[in-house]
């Protein structure tokens, strides 16, 4: 069953990610850490209707855009430019393998999508 591959990917890549956002500095804990965490629990969410839904194909492209912003948040987070003289609120190796996570989770959902056409 794919969807559950899907759903048990993301819900390993909310087992990564959690700690790691309890590390952000206490000026993004609150605001891009909670952004993230929601983000995650959100594919969740998507993820469990999937496998529950009939017609899959709305919900498969509100994970996928899910996933975009999710990838877009971690990269910003990752990135030495939102805080100049500070260090990025993501190390660089935490965001690689979270990358790899993520670009998974995106073959998966591409890979459905296919199969659900």
């Amino acid at each position: 069953m794919e969807g559950f591959k899907i759903k048990q990917k993301i819900y390993d890549m909310i087992l990564y990610g959690s700690p790691a956002l309890t590390q952000f500095p206490k000026a993004e804990k609150y605001v891009l850490a909670s952004d993230i965490r929601k983000s995650m629990y959100r594919m969740f969410e998507l993820a469990v209707t999937i496998e529950k839904k009939y017609y899959k194909k709305t919900t498969l492209q509100d994970l996928d855009i899910e996933l975009d912003i999710l990838r877009h948040l971690i990269r910003l987070a990752a990135d030495k430019k939102l805080y100049l003289n500070r260090k990025p609120c993501l190390p660089f190796k935490k965001y690689e393998y979270w990358a790899r996570l993520l670009d998974e989770i995106g073959k998966m959902i591409g890979g459905y999508k296919k199969a659900v056409k």
